[in-house]
């Protein structure tokens, strides 16, 4: 499948993986990619990609990925103003760390890990991931049956594909009981999603990174990425978000990735 001319969706675009994945369409010679955040960061971010390269290339939309009527509201714009959304990349994500269950030595009874909290994680990480995929395949549907297209076949050129952001943390990782759960559930969602939507010429796959340098990241501290971080990386440092946007355009581009990547950095969890 072609990156040149086609139309992209990426949430999660303010910054860090997200943003990384918008610079390197639009150097692929994206047609138009909307960069979709809660964060108003995200209208300075598509404004950089413009001016960068002097063109009318990306369109900002602010809001939160979990509600409904904005991602419909979100397709319905850059369907009518640039035409068919070809590639989705939903990487907005959240974290909540904490332990699954610890005692509170002032009271000796045990406290479990904040319902709110995984539910919220959930929404975001794993729930709305799955349906701004779920909204371009069926945009793609309904185009392909206007231009009077069944199913798809290999004579054909690809119609789409989407590429979730899963986690090495899907291996499970200290602390991170919710965060983990939703980018291993994700891996259920790729591989069912692909057997349904390559009916309809869409690919759907999913990249597990390693520990990025992000601002998410760079929050939990120097002394914390020194002690628990590099150490268990075999490459020694964190990896650069670039390095995972050229593992996606990769996989959206060879048609024969259909299942997951780790782009790990050589990461492993320590066993405790």
């Amino acid at each position: 499948m072609r990156i040149n001319g086609k139309v992209a969706v990426v949430t999660g675009a303010s910054g860090g993986i997200g943003y990384a994945v918008c610079e390197e369409l639009v150097g692929r010679g994206a047609e138009h990619v909307a960069l979709v955040d809660l964060d108003d960061g995200v209208i300075d971010s598509a404004d950089r990609l413009n001016r960068g390269s002097n063109r009318n290339v990306a369109t900002a939309y602010q809001g939160n990925t979990t509600d409904t009527d904005f991602r419909k509201g979100v397709f319905d714009d850059i369907c009518a103003k640039y035409g068919q959304v070809n590639i989705c990349v939903p990487a907005a994500g959240i974290v909540r760390d904490a332990l699954a269950v610890k005692i509170n030595k002032a009271t000796g009874r045990a406290e479990i890990y904040d319902e709110k909290n995984f539910r919220l994680v959930a929404e975001v990480n794993y729930i709305a991931p799955i349906y701004w995929a779920m909204e371009t395949v069926g945009r793609i549907v309904e185009s392909r049956f206007k231009r009077g297209l069944g199913k798809w076949g290999p004579t054909e050129e690809m119609e789409g594909a989407i590429i979730f952001i899963g986690s090495v943390a899907s291996q499970g990782n200290k602390g991170q009981i919710s965060y983990a759960s939703t980018k291993a559930a994700l891996e259920g969602a790729a591989s069912t999603l692909m057997k349904e939507a390559i009916f309809h010429g869409v690919r759907c796959s999913i990249i597990h990174p390693g520990f990025t340098d992000t601002p998410i990241l760079r929050a939990m501290g120097e002394e914390y990425l020194a002690k628990y971080v590099l150490p268990d990386t075999q490459l020694g440092r964190l990896i650069k978000p670039e390095e995972i946007a050229d593992a996606i355009c990769f996989m959206i581009t060879n048609q024969a990735v259909s299942g997951e990547i780790w782009a790990d950095a050589g990461w492993h969890p320590a066993a405790a």
